[in-house]
């Protein structure tokens, strides 16, 4: 079956990468930054840390459904080219927000904008294909 469809499993891999990375990053900032563990809250950078790392987790959840239903409606190629942009936003978000709050739009928007293209085309797909 993933032969049908290894670009979309390929962005799926780099987007589980980048949530892993965001994980990562937040055990790091916990030893930097003296948060133990069960707090989530402390130094700002950590915190900002930490919520992108949440936020990560909560888009996530949204994309990777979104990712593989437009795959089936659309194809391989065309989910693979606007989700990649899901992960690189996300990057991007994550190096913004640790900055500072108001670093982290463009990536959000970026990341954003990709998962509702792809959560509305996979609807748009489903309902046509219900429609006839």
């Amino acid at each position: 079956m993933l032969e049908s469809v290894p670009y979309t499993a390929l962005v799926t891999i780099l987007a589980l990468l980048v949530y892993a990375w965001t994980s990562l990053r937040v055990g790091s900032a916990r030893s930097r930054f003296k948060v133990e563990a069960p707090a989530i809250t402390g130094h700002p950078e950590f915190e900002r840390i930490h919520r992108a790392q949440v936020n990560t987790t909560e888009q996530l959840i949204l994309f990777l459904p979104a990712l593989w239903l437009f795959a089936l409606q659309f194809g391989d190629s065309w989910a693979a080219m606007i989700g990649v942009l899901w992960p690189v936003g996300r990057v991007i978000y994550a190096l913004g927000y640790a900055k500072a709050a108001e670093k982290r739009h463009i990536g959000f928007a970026i990341g954003s904008v990709a998962g509702i293209i792809l959560l509305l085309g996979a609807l748009f797909g489903v309902l046509r294909g219900l429609l006839g």
